[in-house]
């Protein structure tokens, strides 16, 4: 089964005060993207689409000519900039895996791991989440009475008992690309 990546590089990074581009800041000496984009291509992706906007020549400039690009002009939201890579991916078969460009410390085992995981279980769609003791800023995972997963529901517009969960979304994720592409 052929496997896609979409790396999410076109935040602004406001809160981070920095004229540098959010993905651009160095961690152990190189790009975040840059380690990101290493870890998804260890673990067997065939083609990356990296969706670039604020900074955009110049994350092209780190990637080069190792992934396909997308423009994001407005950012709004994931699902949004996954969509922003149709023109990619609509007609390619197989799942792709959603990575965030400001992700540095993914491994390309977790990754492995992942793919594994979704193959496995013959699924839509996988979230790669983690339970945490404070889990402010990060979207909650909102689960089913079987367990399944139900939502993700952003920080901002969680109810208190939404808040209350520690399950949160790593904003990973590993989709069977052409049913989150038909609209």
């Amino acid at each position: 089964m052929r496997r896609h990546a979409i790396i999410l590089a076109a935040g602004k990074g406001t809160r981070m005060k920095s004229k540098k581009y959010k993905v651009l800041h160095e961690v152990a000496g190189k790009p975040m993207v840059e380690h990101v984009l290493e870890s998804v291509k260890g673990s067997g992706v065939d083609q990356v689409v990296t969706i670039v906007g604020h900074g955009a020549e110049s994350v092209k400039g780190h990637l080069g000519e190792r992934s396909l690009y997308s423009f994001q002009e407005e950012q709004l939201g994931t699902a949004h900039a996954v969509q922003m890579a149709k023109s990619h991916l609509e007609d390619k078969e197989g799942t792709t895996i959603v990575v965030c460009g400001d992700t540095p410390l993914i491994t390309k085992e977790t990754l492995e791991t992942l793919i594994a995981h979704h193959e496995d279980a013959n699924a839509q769609a996988t979230v790669l989440s983690a339970s945490i003791q404070q889990p402010y800023g990060y979207g909650r995972i909102v689960r089913n009475a079987s367990g399944r997963l139900e939502r993700i529901v952003e920080e901002k517009d969680a109810t208190q008992a939404e808040k209350d969960i520690n399950e949160i979304s790593s904003g990973i994720l590993r989709l069977i690309i052409k049913r989150c592409l038909k609209n």
